[in-house]
């Protein structure tokens, strides 16, 4: 079935796109919830034509959401957690902990914008900041204790020498 989508959809694609799903998802889901509509040909030369008279605008959006990623570029987060015997951390770290300590540093940012996978040990780690559909920004970041130490000190106890190097620094009994 393909169909011309009204509104971004994750994994699938993002507004205008004409794609091809399946009968059932676009049915069942996207036709119903008003994501999309069918891409009959009528649909399709008003899609076109739209599109060439909302093309500056298009142009203009792209600009704003590329100057709006450029203040994101360079900035590293460092987010405290507390933290369990082991490098855990209790909880996740998620796209709202990261838009809150980046509104600390001062840039302001929909944490629906933040992509980012399962945070749940200390580390350093990378979030994906989504400003239009091809200008996206890679942000670092470190999630450290909340007492500020990288991970937990462990203490390491002295390794036992092999057994091979043991019989060749005692005498030989002859």
């Amino acid at each position: 079935m393909k169909i011309i989508l009204k509104k971004d959809v994750l994994g699938l694609g993002y507004k205008d796109e004409v794609l091809t799903v399946k009968d059932g998802y676009g049915r069942n889901y996207l036709l119903p919830q008003g994501f999309a509509v069918l891409a009959t040909e009528k649909a399709v030369k008003q899609l076109n034509e739209e599109l060439k008279q909302r093309a500056h605008k298009i142009a203009k959006i792209k600009a704003d959401a590329e100057a709006q990623a450029q203040k994101f570029e360079g900035v590293s987060l460092v987010i405290k957690a507390k933290v369990s015997e082991g490098k855990n951390i209790y909880g996740s770290v998620g796209a709202k902990e990261i838009a809150a300590a980046l509104a600390e540093k001062g840039l302001e940012i929909d944490s629906k914008l933040i992509s980012i996978k399962g945070v749940k040990a200390l580390g350093n780690y990378e979030a994906t900041a989504r400003f239009h559909r091809e200008v996206t920004v890679v942000i670092p970041f470190e999630v450290v204790n909340e007492n500020g130490e990288a991970a937990p000190a462990k203490v390491e106890e002295p390794k036992a020498a092999p057994a091979e190097e043991v019989a060749e620094d005692a005498p030989a009994a002859e």
